[in-house]
């Protein structure tokens, strides 16, 4: 990829999946947020537990960010693990709807799906210089 192809504004679809990764960056975030002020106010049952789930919010959240930012400086090498963690919201929302929150668990498929899309676009492809 040449200096010129890094000066062009990137595409529609990869403009749009960094967006859609940072926003859902920014919502693991304020998940996480949630769980620290409940480990510190809540009675655990098992706090290992706890601090654990917490641990792995601010983990997914971190990763969602630095993929988009890398995504954003098109380093070829973030596509996969963005297109991983996408395809992990696949199960979690079929669980979601099996569990009775399908008011949840679609909105999480179909943003699982629509990133994965945007990610392996044609255009997104040739941004990255995979293409």
């Amino acid at each position: 990829m040449t200096t010129s192809d890094q000066a062009a504004p990137p595409p529609p679809p990869l403009r749009w999946a960094v967006r859609l990764l940072i926003g859902e960056a920014v919502a693991l975030g304020l998940v996480a947020a949630y769980l620290v002020w409940q480990d510190l106010t809540a009675t655990a049952n098992d706090l290992a537990t706890a601090l654990l789930l917490t641990a792995f919010a601010v983990a997914g959240a971190l990763a969602l960010w630095a993929l988009a930012v890398a995504l954003r400086r098109r380093r070829a090498g973030a596509r996969a693990p963005a297109i991983v963690l996408q395809l992990m919201l696949l199960p979690v929302g079929y669980y979601m709807i099996q569990g009775g929150l399908a008011w949840l668990g679609l909105p999480l498929i179909v943003l699982g799906l629509l990133v994965t899309a945007l990610l392996v676009s044609p255009p997104t492809t040739r941004a990255l210089g995979l293409g």
